[in-house]
């Protein structure tokens, strides 16, 4: 479970095919500094096990399925990524309750700069607008953002200097394929009512 804030803006240093899956290393000192095996870090708002940890640097593998539904295929070495460790029971909830499960993928539409933020828009699959309500949550490559408007097809977010300056969303350019995580407890409100019906 993560919260969507971003600790950490790491870069891939190489990626491995593996047969049907590819095996990811990335840079990210301050993530690895307590990663174990077996530990998860969010990577784009995927949630990955570690396999290896080597110095400022950890390796995760991502299978097919997660390559097929989320932006990780087109990782290359020397990409950016937003990382997070999962969080703990003792820490502040500061964004929303994340799972690192990616529901679709959206394209950055339109970016629109504003004296110190930035409006962008996300073209997505119509299926995952019924998930996004004004001033509700979604997790854009990791990232806990607030929505601010949503369209039959698209839906956009405001980006604050911060976002901007620490994490990929500030250098995504119009076109950038990005993670989509909806609120869980949207899915979750929409199969319980629709078990009583």
């Amino acid at each position: 479970m993560f919260t969507g804030i971003v600790e950490e803006l790491g870069e891939v240093v190489a990626v491995e095919d593996v047969g049907d899956a590819r095996r990811l290393r990335i840079r990210g000192p301050l993530v690895t500094s307590d990663a174990a095996d077996g530990d998860s870090v969010a990577v784009n708002g995927v949630c990955l096990t570690v396999t290896a940890v080597d110095d400022s640097t950890f390796s995760a593998d991502v299978m097919r399925e997660t390559l097929d539904r989320s932006s990780l295929g087109g990782l290359v070495a020397g990409s950016p990524v937003n990382l997070e460790r999962p969080l703990t029971l003792a820490a502040r909830l500061g964004g929303h309750l994340v799972q690192g499960h990616v529901d679709a993928t959206g394209t950055v539409a339109e970016r629109t700069p504003s004296e110190h933020w930035e409006v962008v828009r996300i073209d997505v699959p119509e299926a995952i607008t019924r998930y996004l309500v004004e001033k509700g949550s979604v997790t854009v490559d990791g990232v806990s953002l607030t929505v601010v408007d949503v369209g039959p097809t698209w839906f956009s977010v405001s980006l604050i200097p911060t976002t901007l300056d620490r994490t990929t969303l500030g250098r995504a350019a119009v076109g950038t394929t990005v993670n989509l995580e909806v609120d869980v407890l949207a899915k979750y409100v929409e199969k319980l009512l629709g078990a009583r019906t």
